[in-house]
């Protein structure tokens, strides 16, 4: 996507080949992923017990929720966050931003929100195992609000409060949608 009133530069020799490369080998992996996960699972499976079966489900889940996560921050995040960044220097300084250090930007919130949609994995696998119940997670809501808030100023690797706080609210929304789902399946 690109960034709307900012020129790219290529700084090295073949810089921009590079990220092409890049951009496409990332791009194969995320498209091709279903697909190794499904080999993956068909492999593993036949070994499993029932009992051992019951972790399938939130894996599929996970990734699903990773995309979604994915699809967010290309929504949402990255364009709330290169709209902050333009807008900061708009008028001190002109915006030439290397394509490589672009490139690694939007990747690393892509990558890093896609992990931070795993949260309600994660209470569904706690719960399987008996770890924690859903009152037990509805009790921490505190926690997990200060958790979200710092989960958003670290992942994010702008440092404006505008995508930080869409993370942060992503995250908290995806922690009592876990909670609900945790309830729903009677733990």
């Amino acid at each position: 996507m690109p960034a709307k009133g900012a020129k790219f530069l290529q700084l090295s020799p073949g810089e921009y080949f590079f990220v092409s490369l890049k951009v496409a080998g990332y791009s194969g992996l995320l498209i091709a992923s279903p697909f190794i996960l499904y080999q993956v699972i068909m492999f593993v499976l036949p070994g499993l017990t029932r009992r051992e079966r019951r972790v399938i489900g939130p894996v599929l889940g996970s990734s699903v929720l990773f995309f979604v996560g994915i699809f967010f921050a290309y929504i949402a995040l990255i364009p709330a966050a290169l709209n902050f960044f333009i807008s900061y220097g708009e008028n001190v300084v002109e915006q030439l931003w290397s394509i490589d250090r672009y490139f690694e930007f939007v990747l690393l919130l892509l990558f890093s929100t896609g992990l931070a949609f795993q949260v309600p994995v994660v209470q569904f696998l706690l719960a399987l195992l008996g770890i924690v119940n859903s009152n037990k997670m509805l009790k921490g809501w505190r926690y997990i609000l200060l958790g979200a808030a710092i989960l958003g100023a670290v992942l994010t690797p702008s440092t404006d409060p505008v995508t930080q706080s869409l993370l942060a609210g992503a995250v908290l929304s995806l922690y009592f949608g876990g909670i609900g789902l945790v309830k729903l399946s009677g733990r």
